[in-house]
């Protein structure tokens, strides 16, 4: 189940004796902690909640604290962070007692509620202590959203607390956001500010409030220079050099979108999907996506070109005292005449 539907169950009925919450987007982490303390009243949780830190706590401490009955309350909840041990990652030099935690998820406590938060890809399933866990817990998902859940989330979101959100100012927050669902919830509290009298997010508000990455412009300059259109290219340039962009900064940047534009444009050709080669480059399938509408307009020729003029431009940086506008201005002039 997702993050939304626990919440839901937990507001509907009684818990389950364990979960495991597995993911690495941390803010479904946090959302499914903040619904796990909501079965606990305020009053109860400094005796009745208990957190342990796998890289620092041995499990047995957290198994002492989950046998034990609740105080002047209904459940205990015992919550398990980072458990490094189900995963083939090695962590801090903690002694854990696996096999008492084995026989605990064997035998749990019916008036606690054992919750592991794992803020990883996966587990290793080979592990007994993994495929007994998977056998009685209850699993919730907290793995990064694609573009189209992230959208449907925040929509939903901003629903259930009376705001609304213009079709083109979501369209813009993701943008900026490269879709990411953490950076999309991050800018939310200051967009509902500005929104609390209408309740409505306008793409305005969108593009006052949320900055835009040094990818995300100079992903526009990377449009403007295919295009040949020089004018609007140089002007981009002069922008990010005014707002204290260091030149190798920006033609460093500028080398990695052409090296991802020309490594997306290849396996495309050997037709791989969005999300095949989203993993296969372990980039985030929105830039693919929009790399993708990009090349389709481009030959393999004008990206190796383009390029190889940055590289160029690179060396003269490093290696001259040339001023960086002149050099891309004589990059962009080199790049039209090779066509």
């Amino acid at each position: 189940m997702d993050v939304t539907e626990l919440t839901k169950q937990l507001k509907q009925k009684a818990p389950a004796m364990i979960y495991l919450v597995l993911g690495t987007q941390q803010v479904l982490q946090q959302a499914a902690l903040n619904s796990f303390l909501s079965i606990i009243p305020a009053d109860q949780q400094v005796m009745n909640v208990g957190r342990y830190d796998m890289e620092v706590t041995p499990v047995a401490s957290a198994l002492d604290d989950a046998m034990s009955a609740p105080f002047f309350g209904d459940r205990r909840l015992v919550i398990i962070n980072k458990p490094y041990f189900l995963t083939n990652e090695k962590g801090a030099k903690v002694d854990h007692d696996l096999d008492s935690l084995l026989h605990y998820l064997q035998h749990p406590e019916p008036a606690t509620t054992l919750v592991f938060l794992a803020p990883y890809e996966k587990l290793d399933g080979r592990k007994k202590i993994v495929k007994e866990l998977k056998k009685v817990a209850v699993t919730v998902s907290a793995a990064p959203l694609n573009e189209q859940q992230a959208r449907q989330q925040l929509a939903n979101q901003l629903r259930t607390e009376g705001f609304s959100i213009e079709d083109q100012a979501l369209d813009e927050l993701v943008q900026r956001t490269n879709a990411d669902y953490g950076l999309m919830v991050a800018n939310l509290s200051k967009l509902k500010i500005l929104a609390y009298q209408e309740k409505l997010i306008t793409v305005k508000m969108v593009q006052d409030l949320v900055p835009q990455s040094l990818d995300d412009n100079v992903f526009d300059l990377v449009t403007t220079v295919l295009q040949h259109n020089q004018v609007t290219s140089l002007e981009l340039y002069k922008q990010l050099l005014e707002g204290q962009k260091q030149p190798l900064q920006i033609n460093a940047v500028l080398v990695s979108q052409f090296r991802l534009l020309i490594q997306i444009k290849v396996l495309a050709k050997h037709g791989l999907s969005q999300g095949s080669i989203a993993s296969k480059l372990s980039v985030h399938p929105y830039r693919v996506k929009l790399g993708l509408q990009t090349v389709r307009r481009f030959t393999l020729l004008d990206l190796e070109n383009a390029y190889l003029g940055l590289v160029g431009i690179e060396k003269s940086l490093k290696t001259t005292q040339r001023d960086p506008e002149l050099l891309f201005q004589l990059f962009l002039l080199q790049y039209s005449r090779a066509v």
